[in-house]
């Protein structure tokens, strides 16, 4: 059997078992309604992990280069966002 490697929001839905604080499941509720539960998780999981690989790769650029200004943080973070949004370019592959 082939194995598929998909980027990050891409691929066919696969069921997870998930366990939040009642509080925070109930808030969820509450905003999006019970049929928008798993897609509302999706794209806050989603936006998680395109920050921490920004934050991977500003930590790369400071190790080769020194300190990154809040300017150019700024700036990386705007483009970052730019290229990896809806219909933008693909996202990293997950590993």
């Amino acid at each position: 059997m082939t194995e598929s490697t998909y980027g990050i929001g891409e691929g066919p839905a696969t069921r997870v078992s998930l366990s939040l604080p009642e509080g925070t499941a109930e808030a969820i509720r509450e905003r999006v309604g019970k049929r928008e539960f798993s897609a509302f998780v999706a794209e806050a999981v989603e936006r998680e992990l395109r920050g921490q690989i920004l934050d991977e790769y500003l930590a790369d650029c400071e190790r080769r280069d020194g300190p990154v200004s809040p300017e150019a943080r700024q700036r990386a973070r705007q483009v970052f966002d730019e290229l990896l949004s809806e219909g933008g370019e693909e996202w990293p592959v997950a590993s």
